[in-house]
C-alpha cells in the first residue's frame, strides 16, 4: 500500500488534480446542500455548458481559459437569477436555453477552428489539462468560496429553508441568492478542468442526496456531504490511477455507489423508526 500511494504521489499531474480536486469537491458540496434545497440543483448543469462555450473561445483566442470563463460564467449566473426572479422564463427552461445555445457555441467554435480533438477533455475533463497554474489559482479562488460560506453560513441556511420569512425579516434575500449562484459558478468553472462539462453538476448533485438519504438535520448535511465528496474524490482518482479510467466517471461512478449504499441505509433507518413508533403507538393504547 505504501508503495502505491508513494507512486501514485510520484506523478505531478496526479498531485495537482488530487490537491485541485478535494478543494472542489469540497466547494461544491456545500453549495449543492443549498442549491438542491431550493430545486435549482441543474443550475450547475446549465453554467458548466456556459463554461464550455467560453472555454472553446478561449481556446480559439489563446486566451486562459480561466480567465475567460470564470466572469462569462459569473455573468450567465447573474442572468439566470434575473430571469428567475422576474418570472419572464422559468428556471429550469432558462437554464435550458442557456446550456444548449452556449454548447452548441462551444462545438461550432471548436470545429471551425480545428479543435475536435480537444472537444473530449472539454466535454468529460482531463487531469492532464491541469497546470500548476491552474491549480494555484483553483486554490485561492475555492479558499475565498469556503470562507463567503463560513461568513454567509447562518443568513444561506436561512435564505435556504425560507426566503419569504427571511425577507420579512429584513434579509436581503436577492443577495445571498447572488452569492450562492456566483459561488456555483466559480466552483463549476474550476470543476470543469477535473471533471468536464457533462459531469461536473455530479459533484453539486450526489453528495448532498447522498448526505439527505440519512440525515436530518442541516448542519449534519452540510457535514456530511463535504466528507462524502472529498472520500469520492480520492476513490475516483485512485480508480483512475489503477485501471486506466477516465477520472471524471471514476468519480460520478464512486458517488452512484455512495449514494446507493446511503439510499439503502436511510431505507432501513426508515424502516427501524417506523416500527419504533408503532410500537410506542401501541404502548400508549394500552396504557389508555
Amino acid at each position: 500500500m505504501n508503495e502505491l500511494i508513494s507512486a501514485f504521489f510520484s506523478y505531478a499531474f496526479l498531485t495537482r488534480a488530487l490537491f485541485a480536486g478535494v478543494l472542489i469537491a469540497l466547494c461544491a458540496a456545500l453549495l449543492g446542500v443549498s442549491l438542491v434545497l431550493k430545486n435549482y440543483a441543474l443550475i450547475g448543469d446549465g453554467l458548466s455548458h456556459v463554461g464550455f462555450g467560453a472555454l472553446a473561445v478561449a481556446a480559439a483566442a489563446n486566451l486562459a481559459p480561466l480567465t475567460v470563463a470564470v466572469p462569462v460564467v459569473v455573468a450567465a449566473a447573474f442572468l439566470l437569477l434575473r430571469l428567475r426572479g422576474r418570472g419572464a422564463i422559468r428556471g429550469d427552461s432558462a437554464i435550458a436555453i442557456f446550456s444548449t445555445s452556449a454548447l452548441a457555441l462551444g462545438v461550432m467554435v471548436s470545429s471551425v477552428c480545428g479543435m475536435n480533438t480537444d472537444i473530449s477533455a472539454y466535454l468529460f475533463g482531463s487531469i492532464l489539462s491541469m497546470s500548476e497554474s491552474d491549480v494555484i489559482l483553483s486554490a485561492v479562488l475555492c479558499g475565498i468560496v469556503l470562507v463567503l460560506y463560513v461568513v454567509f453560513y447562518h443568513k444561506i441556511f436561512m435564505v435556504t429553508f425560507d426566503e419569504s420569512f427571511a425577507r420579512a425579516t429584513g434579509t436581503h434575500t436577492g443577495f445571498y441568492d447572488t452569492l450562492l449562484a456566483v459561488l456555483t459558478a466559480v466552483t463549476v468553472v474550476l470543476g470543469m478542468r477535473l471533471m468536464g462539462t457533462l459531469l461536473i453538476s455530479s459533484l453539486i448533485i450526489f453528495p448532498s442526496l447522498s448526505a439527505m438519504r440519512v440525515c436530518r438535520r442541516f448542519g449534519s448535511v452540510v457535514t456530511v456531504s463535504a466528507v462524502i465528496s472529498v472520500v469520492c474524490v480520492v476513490a475516483g482518482l485512485a480508480v483512475s490511477y489503477l485501471f486506466s479510467t477516465p477520472a471524471g466517471a471514476s468519480v460520478v461512478a464512486a458517488n452512484v455507489v455512495v449514494f446507493a449504499a446511503f439510499a439503502l441505509t436511510g431505507a432501513v433507518l426508515a424502516r427501524r423508526r417506523s416500527r419504533a413508533l408503532l410500537a410506542e403507538d401501541s404502548e400508549n393504547a394500552e396504557r389508555i
